[in-house]
């Protein structure tokens, strides 16, 4: 049964070989016009996009003068950003860094809170009080979980200080490294909140101990790089964030060689088993796969892997 599902791949291959290499020049193409395509094509106030290798986009977040803290400005765009690179053909894996400013992010910024109070203190009523914060909480939501529904991994290179909703934003991604000196603090209920935007859902699933992510949100302690690592918020500690981003970096375009429908739909099943059952989940990548692995994707990664041959440039998606 195998030889003949192989065979019947080899032959769908020599049927499409003509097809194919013309289509991998195409995307050898396609490719080399995309290392500037990020900042032509975006233009945001509190991030700064960057192409550093083909099918890569770097997203760095941009306040430095605030120490990268969250305004609304920053929550709105995130969201935009991530939603818009969803839909780029140019773009198969993102690198998220802290950019030039001193820390990751400093969290939420405490000035454009005072300027909401200043909002909410020209309604009386608390019922409209409560639905105008609705609107805001749910923004700020969306605005994280934006990273997990792009279907692009999402590779978090964390330096210095990485406070609440930048814990919140971290833990939306897929991979997460960090510098030595990073440290991480999920601060809400120091200013008298609890997590809102993703930290509690998600901080227990990444690092697989729900008391220690329990012990982390109700104290507000701070946890350094080597404690992190030890729980499994980040995979890699690095010396330097030279030496960190230029690894992501590394990381990112050896996923980005791969196939777009095969590194996409493995993001798309993880994310959905992360909260689903086993046979939930097994169930979605065996609909999934019935279109997928008819793919020329599919036909020409076996044949490569078959062949011995160069990994095949695969056509945008």
């Amino acid at each position: 049964m195998m030889k003949n599902g192989l065979s019947a791949i080899q032959k769908s291959a020599k049927i499409l070989s003509l097809s194919t290499s013309s289509m991998s020049a195409m995307a050898t193409n396609q490719a080399a016009r995309s290392l500037c395509s990020a900042a032509t094509k975006y233009n945001f106030e509190t991030l700064k996009l960057s192409t550093p290798q083909p099918f890569v986009v770097h997203v760095e977040l941009s306040r430095p003068e605030r120490l990268n803290a969250f305004n609304k400005r920053m929550w709105i765009e995130l969201g935009q950003c991530f939603s818009q690179l969803h839909d780029d053909q140019d773009c198969r894996v993102i690198v998220l860094s802290g950019g030039s400013a001193k820390h990751f992010t400093a969290g939420i910024d405490l000035l454009d809170m005072m300027k909401l109070g200043q909002q909410l203190g020209e309604i009386d009523d608390v019922g409209r009080k409560g639905r105008m914060f609705e609107g805001f909480i749910k923004l700020y939501q969306d605005s994280i979980s934006s990273l997990e529904r792009c279907y692009k991994p999402v590779i978090a290179a964390v330096h210095a200080a990485c406070v609440g909703a930048g814990v919140d934003l971290i833990t939306a991604a897929d991979v997460r490294y960090c510098t030595r000196d990073a440290w991480f603090q999920v601060k809400e209920v120091d200013i008298g909140m609890a997590a809102d935007v993703g930290t509690l859902q998600r901080l227990p699933k990444a690092i697989g101990s729900q008391s220690l992510a329990r012990e982390l949100c109700f104290t507000a302690r701070k946890f350094k790089s080597d404690e992190a690592y030890d729980c499994g918020l980040v995979s890699h500690v690095f010396e330097s964030r030279e030496d960190m981003l230029r690894q992501a970096i590394e990381l990112a375009k050896e996923i980005a060689s791969k196939s777009p429908i095969a590194v996409q739909g493995t993001k798309k099943n993880m994310v959905y088993s992360l909260d689903h059952t086993n046979q939930e989940g097994l169930d979605q990548i065996r609909e999934m796969n019935m279109v997928n692995m008819q793919s020329e994707d599919f036909i020409n990664a076996v044949m490569a892997q078959q062949s011995k041959d160069e990994m095949p440039v695969f056509s945008k998606l």
